[in-house]
């Protein structure tokens, strides 16, 4: 049995591409407003006559003050929702679940390392310390594409050279395309590291996560100062159904934002 609470209405204000099989959607609430998100939470969105999915915000306040999701068109309810339209209706409850933990990176380094649509949870983390420069030190943005068409947020990465240091890779190169080629790890070589002094927010496909902390850890950074962002089948968002548990943990109550050191060795078992 499903027991999420009931979703609340939502209006789709905005919509726009952001690849050909993913685009964004601002959502204003129409009466009732939920409570606010943090950085790396995620909600429940209803897509009426469909079904509902979990997805993370991937910005906390849009061009029209609402929430923003980032949605990839791969079933019924998420292709419902990339086919919504401003005016459109949509149910949304939340926030469900643990944010990035900003706290512990106030004072230090900040380096995010997103593989594929894996930078819409993180948009919110370079977001809130690009707005909050003296709070941090050095802001790091290391990005992996399966090829340039697949580039998420490509206009607003390239805002944040300059503020932040960015570096973006892709595994297929395209015609035009003269950046870095290879997986997101490699690009690990670029950064000037102070890993005492780091703290790193990774969120991607499950195998490069794992490569990426490891990588990260033979660099000096110890797995406490590793945050990971995990996706399972999130089906009540409230940790009593157990479709998204993994180890002892159940990702909706106790994730999707783990550290590394609680995870590690869960990460070395594939499931089945």
């Amino acid at each position: 049995m499903n027991t999420v609470a009931p979703p609340l209405p939502y209006r789709v204000a905005d919509t726009w591409a952001e690849t050909a099989d993913t685009r964004s959607i601002e959502l204003v609430p129409v009466g009732r407003e939920l409570p606010s998100f943090a950085p790396g939470q995620f909600a429940m969105i209803y897509a009426f006559g469909v079904g509902e999915v979990p997805i993370s915000a991937s910005a906390l306040r849009g061009r029209h003050g609402g929430l923003v999701h980032t949605v990839r068109a791969v079933g019924a309810v998420s292709t419902a929702l990339f086919r919504m339209r401003p005016g459109d209706t949509v149910g949304l409850s939340g926030p469900y679940g643990t944010g990035w933990d900003l706290d512990a990176a106030v004072g230090h380094d900040v380096l995010v390392i997103a593989g594929g649509i894996g930078l819409a949870p993180l948009r919110p983390v370079v977001h809130a310390v690009l707005d909050r420069p003296a709070a941090y030190g050095r802001l790091a943005v290391l990005v992996g594409a399966r090829t340039p068409a697949d580039l998420v947020y490509r206009d607003e990465i390239e805002s944040w050279r300059g503020p932040a240091g960015v570096e973006v890779t892709v595994d297929r190169p395209g015609p035009g395309w003269h950046g870095a080629v290879g997986v997101v790890t490699t690009l690990l070589d670029r950064l000037d590291l102070r890993p005492e002094r780091t703290c790193a927010l990774v969120c991607g496909p499950e195998v490069m996560m794992r490569h990426t902390a490891r990588a990260l850890l033979v660099r000096g950074l110890v797995p406490q100062r590793v945050q990971v962002s995990l996706e399972r089948n999130m089906h009540c968002a409230t940790g009593h159904c157990g479709h998204c548990q993994l180890g002892p943990l159940l990702l909706c109550r106790d994730g999707p934002v783990v550290g590394y050191d609680r995870v590690a060795p869960l990460l070395l078992v594939r499931e089945l």
